[in-house]
């Protein structure tokens, strides 16, 4: 009889958020895992030393760049934590657009970590069919801030600027005739408002095609149901929250529990799952979408009937208008010393936390009365959820830690912070 032995497995890079950086040494008995122990600092970016030797409004872009699929949600943490430190009001207007990009964004979220998710268990078309829906997305990114990734929307005191009214427009060329751009820009005809209106009504159907590709698919299900199941007592003492927390029946989330900026205005309902597993977590975060879709059509209603003031008037922190820059000596020198030197903070400590697509993402920054944080930490819902990777794939084969990592919906910037 021949002797067995456990042998020690390097896994991975899996998933295309976790490129290269997650480096996961398996335990393996036969096909089975006997342990898995995830090691980070293969990107390590240094984020939160960074941000201690810039001045406060340029550590934003920072944000950005933590968790590059959930964008404008890091942004909204930090600035909040801001907010709070200075005891800044935001106008109303500023508000529902935040919301109404913060609900963008977990639609961005998801469609990524649908398509991926479906990528990795073998479900190939579904990663066409979400980064169809992104692209639409990222076009409103681009329209407000000039840039369809890291956007820097966020100010403390509001947002950059207001809703343009109109989009940008495709121009015929050597492989898009006249005719073909005609019909790509029919919706594109009206202010940004419209066309975020028109993607509202057309996406829940887009939603219903996932689904009739996956939620009743057989191969789907025995790849995820009774997966990585995790105990509504196990995942509180995990530290997990999001769709994470929902997935194993608790309603916790923050938009409901401790409403920020309009959510407390707004209907929706919060989804939970019941067995917490990975089929389970998957159905958590589809209606996510559907509710997210909800919440936008609402903000849009809102916006197009209540214009007004987007950024706070208190001049020490918001910069002037483009317009007055260019015309008024004054404002130029205001605009170039805010943007260089920044502002002080007054002494004190604030922690805010958002509902991050992912989970609660919160900031907790100290200031000592300079223009730059004495002390930022910044706390990433897919770290609690990578600890977690050992127990949720213990017993199970080596396949399934592909669908464990799916789940986890992990992205590294946040998580090697």
């Amino acid at each position: 009889m021949s002797e067995i032995q456990n042998f020690t497995l390097n896994f991975g890079p899996q998933h295309p958020a976790a490129h290269g950086v997650l480096r996961l040494v398996l335990e393996m008995d036969g096909e089975v895992v006997q342990k898995a122990d995830p090691h980070i600092g293969l990107l390590h970016r240094g984020t939160e030393k960074l941000a201690e030797s810039k001045p406060f409004n340029q550590s934003i872009g920072y944000m950005d760049r933590l968790d590059y699929v959930s964008m404008m949600c890091n942004e909204h943490g930090y600035v909040m934590s801001l907010e709070k430190l200075m005891n800044l009001d935001v106008p109303i207007r500023a508000q529902y657009i935040r919301v109404m990009f913060d609900e963008i964004t977990r639609i961005l979220n998801h469609l990524m970590w649908l398509g991926a998710h479906g990528l990795d268990i073998g479900a190939m078309t579904m990663f066409l069919y979400c980064f169809r829906e992104r692209e639409d997305l990222m076009d409103c990114y681009e329209a407000v801030s000039g840039t369809r990734m890291h956007a820097t929307y966020y100010r403390p005191g509001g947002v950059y600027r207001d809703l343009p009214g109109n989009m940008p427009q495709y121009q015929p060329s050597k492989w898009k005739t006249q005719k073909e751009v005609d019909l790509l820009n029919e919706k594109r005809s009206g202010s940004l408002l419209d066309f975020i209106e028109d993607f509202t009504q057309r996406f829940p159907a887009c939603v219903d095609e996932y689904e009739t590709l996956l939620t009743d698919n057989r191969i789907w299900k025995q790849r995820t149901v009774n997966i990585g199941v995790v105990t509504p007592e196990r995942a509180k003492q995990l530290g997990f929250t999001g769709p994470m927390i929902r997935g194993s029946g608790i309603a916790w989330d923050l938009r409901k529990k401790q409403p920020y900026e309009v959510y407390s205005d707004l209907d929706f309902d919060i989804p939970v799952g019941v067995n917490g597993d990975c089929y389970d977590r998957y159905l958590v975060r589809v209606e996510e979408l559907r509710q997210s879709n909800r919440i936008i059509k609402q903000c849009v209603d809102w916006l197009k009937v209540n214009p007004g003031p987007v950024i706070s008037e208190n001049h020490k922190v918001a910069p002037p208008t483009r317009g007055e820059m260019k015309d008024d000596m004054e404002s130029m020198i205001h605009h170039f010393k805010l943007f260089t030197e920044g502002y002080c903070v007054p002494e004190g400590e604030a922690y805010a936390a958002v509902e991050h697509p992912k989970g609660e993402f919160g900031c907790y920054v100290i200031s000592d009365g300079a223009n730059k944080p004495f002390r930022l930490k910044v706390r990433a819902p897919g770290f609690a959820h990578l600890s977690a990777m050992d127990e949720m794939v213990r017993g199970h084969m080596l396949a399934d830690v592909v669908a464990v990592i799916g789940t986890q919906d992990v992205v590294f910037g946040e998580i090697d912070r």
